[in-house]
């Protein structure tokens, strides 16, 4: 039974009828492509001793956290699992926390990246292939040669070194 006054959930659509109904459908489409926007994940992955899990891919230079893109219908926390479980045979040992969003001009005028912090378990070493040329835990204090300055500025303000940026 509805409510009198139509409060009930479903009512706003119910009252816009149709052919309003297709006309937000329309605009929320339209803003999607016109404003499109594309959103990343990084994993700042910690052991139980502290350090912190790294991979050199095979087709860009240097050390980084792990993560890639949100596909189209998934969460950001099941892009992340996916991610560290891909590029690291990482799980979770409790909740991700999300730690700061960074605007990725670097990629496109339209690129967000998620940065969380998790403390996780490896269940296997992870072998090199195509596109993890090696992948590993280090000391904070004994970062691999060529990590990147973005891998460094974030390993700087996890540690409360720094404020985080608002740029990758």
């Amino acid at each position: 039974m509805k409510p009198a006054d139509g409060a009930g959930p479903g009512a706003d659509s119910e009252r816009l009828g149709w052919p309003k109904r297709f006309l937000v459908r329309l605009l929320h489409v339209y803003f999607a492509v016109s404003r499109g926007m594309t959103l990343g994940v990084r994993a700042a992955c910690f052991d139980e001793a502290g350090r912190i899990f790294l991979v050199r891919h095979t087709y860009v230079p240097g050390w980084h956290m792990p993560g890639g893109g949100v596909e189209r219908g998934e969460t950001a926390i099941d892009a992340l699992i996916k991610e560290m479980r891909e590029e690291g045979n990482l799980e979770p040992v409790d909740t991700p926390e999300l730690f700061h969003v960074y605007f990725n001009a670097r990629i496109s005028r339209r690129d967000h990246v998620l940065l969380y912090r998790v403390t996780v378990r490896q269940t296997a070493e992870r072998p090199a292939d195509r596109e993890i040329a090696e992948a590993g835990f280090f000391d904070l204090d004994r970062l691999p040669d060529g990590a990147t300055q973005a891998t460094l500025r974030r390993i700087a303000e996890l540690r409360g070194e720094m404020a985080p940026a608002h740029h990758w």
